[in-house]
């Protein structure tokens, strides 16, 4: 969190704070009330899928649950500790193991959906408006690995026992004990049963849980856009699209919580050629406090509430039979 604050204080400089102090209160409101309804909006869609399994969800549960999810993504490194939380909070709702993770992973289908038609659309706005077309080639690079991520998918699915034969190779020469890699591989069967059970849902169901993605992303990508607005500046809404998507990939390649340092860095350099110094360093402030910080400010609480001592337990009792297992194995019979 300190690298990710010092960036943008030391690059916008002493006029940052005065830029701040112009930008009004009201459309921080705005914004925070859009960053409330995308959570509904994918609360609606956590709703929609667990109904269409025979496991409905109140709407003050899901929105608990989703930003207690959210809250895991940004306190873990890359993200890591949100599918955990998801499971363990739809264990708790009396889902299977399998079928939670399936919700996950249908959930991450939808997204790379959405983003795959977004940057299409985008590509064409750029194309036609020329003016901004130097990054093209990170357009281009963001299609590849939306494309790709969306085929090896398919391609695990369609050729599923092929990926648990090169699942369990990577395994043994790992040397994973055998009676782990047998529980790996029969979690991946009953996930991909569970996803089978989630993707015979009707159509209409999973073209209104699509409808939700594209409302929730839309909701959250557009925070931008109303920021630099909200300074008396303007890009288009295609560009200020585009550098989130490019600066939040970056980000993962840091491994830290939240991306920090990589998101600010790849932010400040997409959008230097634009916007004057302190600006960018108000701009790019007060984005990470409404999509990260609050994230952790809003989301810490529920997360609290809803998981955390119970999710704490969880780990520590799966610590504690690791360790056990370790120790029986290394004491000579």
């Amino acid at each position: 969190m300190i690298l990710g604050l010092s960036i943008p204080l030391l690059y916008g400089g002493s006029g940052l704070f005065q830029r701040l102090s112009s930008f009004p209160l009201s459309l921080l409101g705005v914004v925070l009330t859009m960053i409330f309804v995308g959570w509904n909006f994918n609360a609606g869609r956590l709703r929609l899928m667990l109904s269409g399994i025979g496991h409905p969800m109140a709407q003050k549960r899901a929105l608990a649950t989703v930003m207690a999810t959210e809250f895991a993504i940004c306190a873990t490194p890359a993200g890591s500790g949100g599918p955990l939380t998801y499971v363990f909070l739809l264990r708790r709702h009396g889902v299977s193991g399998s079928s939670a993770a399936a919700l996950y992973a249908l959930d991450i289908l939808m997204d790379i959906l959405f983003f795959t038609t977004a940057v299409l659309v985008i590509a064409l706005t750029l194309f036609i408006h020329p003016q901004q077309l130097q990054v093209g080639w990170q357009l281009a690079l963001l299609a590849a690995l939306l494309f790709g991520a969306m085929v090896l998918a398919w391609l695990a699915a369609r050729h599923y026992r092929s990926t648990l034969m090169w699942a369990s190779q990577g395994l043994r020469k790992w040397h994973v004990s055998p009676a782990r890699r047998r529980r790996v591989l029969r979690t991946l069967l009953r996930f991909r049963h569970g996803l089978r059970l989630t993707l015979a849902m009707s159509r209409g169901r999973l073209f209104a849980i699509y409808l939700l993605c594209v409302g929730h992303w839309l909701m959250r990508y557009s925070i931008l856009y109303v920021l630099i607005a909200g300074m008396g500046r303007h890009i288009s809404w295609a560009y200020s699209f585009l550098i989130q998507m490019l600066a939040l990939t970056a980000g993962q390649f840091t491994m830290l919580p939240g991306g920090s340092g990589g998101v600010e860095l790849s932010f400040t350099a997409l959008l230097a050629p634009v916007l004057d110094h302190a600006t960018l360093g108000a701009v790019l402030l007060m984005w990470r406090f409404t999509t990260y910080y609050w994230y952790l400010i809003a989301g810490a609480p529920v997360f609290a509430l809803f998981a955390g001592k119970a999710l704490w337990q969880h780990l520590g009792n799966g610590a504690a039979k690791q360790a056990v297992a370790a120790q029986a194995t290394s004491t000579p019979s």
